[in-house]
């Protein structure tokens, strides 16, 4: 087990001298350790709470974005675009990143492909990037267009989707995501429509952490010293964020153009982020029902419809 330590030790020591760490990579190991209370107990509520609010506020800003109306492409069709999603994220909840100051706005450039089958049945996928990171958003998509290309009956679709955040140390956060949404192709002439849209999307967020190290300013001999266990102390992980307790409710609307083959669309979007169990001010082993703040997002797309 001393052995186990030592090597241990070495490869945290090696890898986070070699590392590099961009402004808006998150440091998820400073809302602190969740077993060092600061009251006598066993459990920092506080730390806890503060992970499951990131969690859900980080659940949101990945998944701001719909940027297309409930109608398909079509069985043979396929759609491509470059989007970008500026995302508004609260001062009041802490996502802790490698630049002390906070992030107020984050831009996500991404690109998204449809692809429309048979039965009004569609398949999607979204490549993004968290701006002045090293973190990679990615979305799969299915929907399902229940009425579409009525003259009179506006279009409605149901679409499930998963995202998944990856290259964000120790964090493993992903949503499970079912959308509703409604919208009117309107034609303006040859090949030209304009379609306004809107919608609900309900987020189920999931969120747990690796092994973190609370103390990572220990030297080499604090982590080999006579106790075999001497590289686990000062170390554990968050409570887990389940996805049947925390969803997110995303209302959005927007509008999409299409002269020909070219595409362009925006979109607003506020997700209600529910609340977390926090400690009283007065009781910090009491805990009460805390408010989240909303996240507002502004996305736009540019593509090809063909």
């Amino acid at each position: 087990m001393r052995t186990f330590s030592r090597w241990f030790a070495l490869a945290v020591s090696v890898s986070g001298a070699t590392a590099y760490a961009d402004d808006n990579d998150l440091r998820i190991a400073d809302f602190g350790n969740p077993k060092a209370s600061t009251t006598g107990g066993s459990t920092n509520f506080a730390a806890n709470a503060d992970f499951q609010a990131f969690a859900r506020i980080m659940g949101a800003a990945i998944t701001s974005a719909n940027l297309m109306p409930p109608e398909t492409t079509g069985h043979s069709a396929w759609a491509v675009n470059a989007e970008l999603s500026v995302v508004n994220l609260p001062d009041s909840v802490r996502i802790p990143t490698e630049n002390p100051e906070q992030p107020s706005t984050v831009l996500i450039p991404s690109v998204h492909v449809r692809k429309g089958l048979p039965f009004s049945l569609e398949l999607g996928g979204r490549v993004g990037w968290v701006e002045k990171s090293s973190q990679v958003v990615a979305t799969g998509e299915v929907k399902w267009a229940a009425n579409e290309g009525f003259t009179w009956l506006p279009d409605v679709g149901v679409r499930g989707h998963v995202t998944k955040l990856f290259g964000a140390r120790d964090l493993n956060l992903t949503v499970l995501g079912l959308d509703i949404g409604v919208g009117k192709q309107f034609p303006l002439g040859g090949m030209v429509t304009l379609t306004p849209y809107g919608g609900l999307d309900l987020g189920f967020i999931g969120a747990t952490t690796n092994r973190l190290d609370f103390n990572p300013s220990r030297s080499y001999e604090d982590s080999t010293a006579n106790n075999s266990r001497a590289a686990l102390e000062d170390t554990g992980s968050y409570k887990k964020v389940s996805f049947g307790d925390n969803m997110n409710q995303r209302f959005y609307g927007g509008v999409r153009f299409i002269g020909g083959v070219l595409q362009l669309g925006a979109e607003l979007s506020i997700t209600r982020t529910g609340s977390v169990d926090t400690p009283r001010a007065d009781n910090p082993n009491a805990l009460e029902d805390r408010g989240l703040p909303g996240v507002f997002a502004f996305n736009t797309t540019l593509g090809l419809d063909f």
